[in-house]
């Protein structure tokens, strides 16, 4: 008698995750002259926990791109498409380029780069990539504490790939007004994943 195989769960062609977990629902679209360019390390993509593909979807005109070291010719081209300055949301250290308050003026002229992965994957693609390494960084400040109770994080203030986006973009781009509604998909997106685990746990 031969073995048969399961069948495999139906793909949302959207969120790319099973019919059954689909975040769909939770798409909010923002409007931001920020262009927003996402790295996202290779072991995040299959991850249910990550939040950088609701970003994606939620911020019209981005560019969500998996990797770990990129052709530098491909990066530099992504990083300065169009004429616009690159600013790698990462904290601030001795060696990064200072921002040119001046240069934040104008949000059009502004390429937010985000790294998706934990702490240490993203230090290895800043490490990896000398280009990175080499932008102007915004680092958050006093920011709340992070919504993200369904990841492990080291301090309160850790926030996940789309929180972080969240409150950049209210820095660059018109305040807290425009950008809340990623934060309450957010809220909703956790929730679910929540649920899920806890459906998962034995009793």
């Amino acid at each position: 008698m031969s073995n048969s195989s399961h069948p495999r769960r139906p793909i949302c062609a959207t969120c790319l995750r099973p019919v059954a977990t689909c975040i769909c629902q939770w798409i909010a679209p923002v409007s931001t002259s920020v262009e927003l360019l996402i790295l996202q390390h290779p072991l995040e993509v299959a991850n249910a926990k990550g939040s950088a593909r609701l970003l994606h979807l939620s911020v019209p005109g981005s560019v969500l791109l998996a990797g770990e070291l990129f052709d530098p010719a491909d990066l530099s081209a992504l990083l300065h498409a169009d004429g616009r300055t690159p600013l790698l949301l990462y904290p601030d250290d001795s060696a990064a380029a200072a921002v040119d308050t001046v240069s934040l003026a104008d949000p059009a002229a502004l390429r937010l780069v985000m790294l998706d992965g934990t702490w240490r994957k993203s230090r290895k693609m800043l490490h990896l990539n000398p280009l990175l390494q080499g932008l102007p960084r915004l680092a958050l400040q006093g920011m709340p504490a992070s919504h993200y109770r369904i990841r492990k994080a080291h301090a309160p203030d850790q926030l996940s790939t789309l929180e972080a986006a969240a409150y950049a973009l209210m820095r660059l781009d018109g305040g807290e007004a425009g950008f809340a509604p990623l934060l309450a998909a957010f809220d909703g997106f956790v929730a679910q994943q929540a649920a899920y685990a806890g459906r998962a746990s034995p009793a």
